[in-house]
């Protein structure tokens, strides 16, 4: 991997027409944002990877996402990969762990009023990491890497959703799995932004407003646009969802699930953890790279979910195991850039212009090609 300033160092003439007008590699540059640790790999930690991106609209690619390819690579190379699946027994006792913790603050927190500094603090500092916490639970859950079964799987992302106050396990499964097998594919991927968000919010006003409002970004956009057909599970989790927040509410009155609404909130908003959800995907420093990990301290309240790329070519690995997958593969996964640090990511979103609602890849989806080869055929 070279970047342009190296080729230009290296007696390479430099293509400054891919630049958009400037006249050195360093003009009107934002500082790097991504790292590389490789010790194979000489990085200055300055240089920019490639030209800008275009603000006016969403990076197409006619390539096939990453991660099947890694993935073949990698079983090729250590087939003992295939020893690293498999469920994690630990996650259940971490969810109820948690779970329990939110409903003994909820409940203690019930005489105190809902924007007194007590309340809110806890609501962010505890209640946002611990519901962030259990929306990875959930995600990991999705996969079916709790227990060997599909079913008490299921069981527990209905128990974990609990203290999120909102029913959306079972709507979130079927969102993430088109994630997973559809990357990119635009109208498929519910995880990317739309044509009305880059229109909108690209700007810094725009990127602050999204950056402070993910949590009801990622809850909407997907119902607008693709609707799923209701399962025995999406009524299963919305009954009990209600059933709950009826219970707390007749028991202990409004106040402890307004806690654990605001920690629902703040989970998704401006807290350290939720950099995540900017990190995973966007596009940085030139590159056509669309998924990216981070392998910093926050993982261990994350589910280690910053071993995101990991994550993607293995989604049968759990959480435990995904810093043996990296070191098991460390010529694949130790030359990719990765973020040093999840609360940076959501600052360089929001001040730079080299980055923003239109740094992600997108693909035209196979069910718009296939429509478009269907009506070209007749």
């Amino acid at each position: 991997m070279t970047s342009p300033a190296k080729s230009a160092s290296a007696g390479t003439k430099t293509d400054f027409s891919l630049y958009g007008g400037a006249e050195s590699l360093s003009e009107g540059r934002s500082p790097r944002r991504t790292t590389i640790v490789s010790p194979a790999f000489k990085d200055d930690g300055t240089s920019h990877f490639g030209p800008p991106q275009d603000p006016k609209d969403f990076l197409w690619l006619l390539t096939e996402e990453p991660h099947r390819t890694r993935r073949m690579a990698i079983m090729k190379a250590h087939p003992e990969v295939t020893k690293l699946m498999g469920h994690e027994p630990l996650t259940k006792y971490i969810v109820f762990g948690v779970v329990s913790l939110q409903l003994t603050l909820a409940i203690w927190l019930r005489t105190s009023k809902p924007l007194s500094p007590l309340f809110l603090f806890c609501a962010y500092a505890i209640g946002g990491t611990a519901n962030h916490n259990l929306f990875l639970a959930i995600h990991e859950i999705s996969h079916n890497l709790a227990f060997k079964g599909v079913k008490a799987n299921k069981l527990l992302s209905v128990f974990a959703n609990l203290p999120i106050g909102i029913p959306y396990s079972a709507t979130f499964k079927k969102y993430h799995i088109e994630h997973h097998k559809n990357l990119g594919e635009d109208g498929v991927d519910t995880d990317l932004p739309t044509h009305i968000e880059l229109l909108c919010l690209n700007n810094v006003l725009g990127k602050v407003f999204f950056a402070t409002f993910q949590i009801f970004f990622y809850a909407l956009r997907p119902g607008c646009i693709r609707s799923q057909r209701l399962t025995i599970w999406h009524f299963i989790n919305i009954v009990v969802q209600l059933v709950f927040d009826y219970f707390l509410i007749k028991t202990f009155g409004i106040r402890p699930l307004l806690y654990l609404l605001f920690s629902s909130f703040f989970a998704g908003s401006l807290h350290p953890l939720s950099g995540h959800f900017i990190a995973e995907h966007y596009l940085w420093d030139g590159l056509d790279q669309e998924t990216y990990s981070y392998y910093g301290p926050l993982n261990v309240l994350a589910y280690n979910v910053g071993y995101h790329n990991e994550h993607h070519d293995f989604p049968s690995v759990a959480w435990t195991r995904l810093p043996a997958l990296r070191a098991l593969a460390p010529e694949f996964y130790d030359t990719i850039p990765s973020h040093p640090s999840w609360p940076m990511v959501i600052l360089n979103f929001i001040r730079d212009k080299e980055v923003g609602i239109f740094a992600r890849a997108k693909r035209i989806s196979k069910e718009s090609q296939s429509r478009a080869t269907s009506a070209s055929s007749k």
